[in-house]
């Protein structure tokens, strides 16, 4: 909905709310018109029902009014001397209107002075359970959100396995726009396949904006600082298509909100009003070499040639993500024998490909096993792997005695993946742009040329119509010659720069898309070696120099706090 929706839709509900209460609000010794005065009729009602002014504020918030609404819905019933188990089932149940029943039907007096306790260990219990709920939501939507990193594109800056608190408030936290949702929880309900929030799966042809009518307008609270280039940052993934993390696909085939969409952190390289250009991997910035932090640690896949077991070395330089093929040496004896021939041809598992031939022996490729391996002494005439490895890395390597030669790859195949997916922009992940990132208020002349570059902008992220007619750019039906944005945009990638899905697939972050900026590693597991990371638990994201752990300054803080508690408590008891 609009923000014209939203104010009908609130008035509405304030109208409703009037009818279903204002007996009681004079039961209570309150004027029948309070009962009809949007917000101050629920500031009117928390006293009434003997609870803070504040709770007011929880109404609406959205998320945490789905758990306060019902809370405020029995309260209400308990008020007037409904408390039996009955009554709080069918205040929740008929979502609120069994407040009609009070106001109209049911012989009710208000109880001005009621225990606020609850009346048993296990509404204790829940009371308890909830407003830790309500806390959670609260610190989870507004101030810092909990985020694991769950692919490699930071590998050697973030590591696979690193648990982060991001912030929300650095750049203003968002105001969440999907209202009807389980708390703390992202796109779907933990081990299911269902959706945690209500929603609509209609959209219009030509802007795929969601039409969910409980979607509230993008708004976001004022922040303390601007996205800086070179910051990470975590963000939702603007085309969203990703069922699979390792293949994307650039059609629109299927839709979230907004803030549903994945989740995702990347390394921003691109401000707004930047203009970016990639040569041979490096980001070049308004023509000048971008120069990244000293913490990052900028990867390449390397084509890595040895005449020594390949998996040892990788395995001795702890080079984890690889590719290749070798090659191996047969004794021509072996291949001439009929037998070795009928076992090759009968055996499902074997494969070989001749590569070169001289008197002595056969060079071949292909698919083998262990046990024919062993039984032929073959051995490895040449190995052509791909390793992924920062440019220290690979100059260490390198100067290793069984390597034969190290070369940096470089993709110069156009790869049709890549944004904008038209064949006029041929670009590659490696040499790609230049390309200009928009920012709000500034204008761009608009061409039929430049048009694929910023018609998902005009069309999906700011919410035109827009077409082309032969040379023509129609912007909602008029003729458009040049075009201001709305909003900001960002150019997001990994630092492990041949294995990242980012911004050269997708194209620009809009700023309605950032998450929030990440702060602090407070937990790291390898899931390769199974086993804690000591040394990055409470280790800042962001800062110079070698992260340094603050675990031991945590667990100081926490145990000083413990028996500062334990003090006040024993201080307390003898009072």
């Amino acid at each position: 909905m609009d923000g014209t929706q939203w104010i009908i839709f609130f008035l509405i509900i304030q109208v409703i709310h009037g009818l279903a209460t204002w007996k009681l609000y004079i039961k209570a010794g309150r004027q029948a018109w309070e009962a009809f005065v949007p917000i101050y009729n629920a500031v009117i009602l928390m006293k009434i029902i003997n609870r803070p002014w504040w709770w007011t504020i929880l109404l609406f918030l959205p998320i945490v009014n789905l758990i306060m609404f019902p809370v405020v819905w029995v309260e209400t019933a308990r008020s007037f001397g409904k408390n039996s188990r009955l009554d709080t089932i069918l205040a929740i149940v008929s979502l609120g209107f069994y407040n009609f029943y009070l106001n109209y039907v049911a012989d009710v007096n208000y109880i001005e002075n009621r225990s606020l306790l609850a009346g048993s260990s296990a509404g204790d219990w829940i009371s308890s359970i909830l407003f830790a709920i309500v806390a959670a939501t609260i610190v989870h939507t507004y101030f810092i959100q909990p985020f694991v990193i769950p692919s490699s594109s930071l590998e050697k800056t973030l590591l696979v396995g690193d648990f982060l608190f991001v912030s929300k408030f650095h750049y203003g936290a968002r105001v969440p726009m999907t209202t009807v949702a389980l708390p703390m929880v992202h796109d779907s309900i933990p081990k299911t396949k269902m959706k945690s929030y209500l929603f609509s799966d209609k959209y219009e042809e030509r802007n795929t904006s969601w039409k969910n009518k409980l979607q509230l307008p993008y708004m976001r609270l004022p922040g303390f600082q601007n996205i800086t280039r070179n910051e990470i940052v975590v963000f939702n993934q603007p085309a969203d298509t990703l069922l699979d993390m390792n293949v994307f696909t650039p059609d629109r085939n299927y839709y979230k909100p907004i803030d549903k969409k994945t989740n995702l952190v990347k390394r921003c390289v691109g401000i707004p009003g930047d203009t970016l250009e990639l040569r041979e991997g490096i980001v070049y910035i308004n023509g000048e070499k971008n120069v990244l932090p000293d913490r990052a640690r900028l990867q390449f896949f390397y084509t890595v040639k040895t005449k020594g077991d390949i998996r040892q070395l990788f395995n001795k330089y702890e080079i984890t993500e690889s590719s290749g093929s070798e090659t191996y040496y047969i004794e021509n004896k072996y291949l001439d024998d009929p037998k070795i021939k009928d076992f090759i041809n009968a055996s499902q598992d074997i494969n070989l490909n001749i590569i070169k031939r001289d008197s002595l022996k056969t060079e071949v490729s292909g698919r083998l096993n262990q046990r024919f391996f062993n039984r032929l002494n073959m051995t490895v005439a040449n190995t052509n792997y791909i390793g992924n490895m920062t440019q220290e890395l690979a100059e260490k390597v390198a100067k290793d005695p069984n390597v034969i030669s190290v070369e940096k790859v470089n993709s110069k195949t156009p790869d049709s993946r890549l944004f904008p997916q038209d064949s006029e922009f041929p670009f590659t992940a490696d040499n790609f742009g230049p390309i200009y990132i928009p920012k709000k208020g500034e204008s761009l002349d608009l061409t039929i040329q430049n048009l694929p570059l910023y018609k998902r902008v005009i069309g999906e992220y700011e919410g035109n119509n827009i077409t082309s007619r032969g040379n023509q750019i129609l912007i909602n039906g008029e003729v458009a010659k040049s075009y201001t944005f709305k909003q900001d945009y960002y150019w997001m990638m990994g630092d492990n720069r041949q294995n990242s899905i980012d911004s050269r697939y997708w194209g620009f972050v809009p700023f309605d898309h950032v998450v929030g900026k990440p702060v602090l590693v407070w937990m790291s597991f390898d899931t390769i070696k199974k086993k804690i990371r000591w040394d990055r638990l409470f280790t800042t994201v962001h800062g110079t120099g070698k992260a340094t752990s603050f675990l031991i300054p945590v667990l100081v803080l926490i145990a000083g706090l413990i028996a500062f508690n334990r003090f006040r408590k024993r201080k307390k008891a003898k009072l």
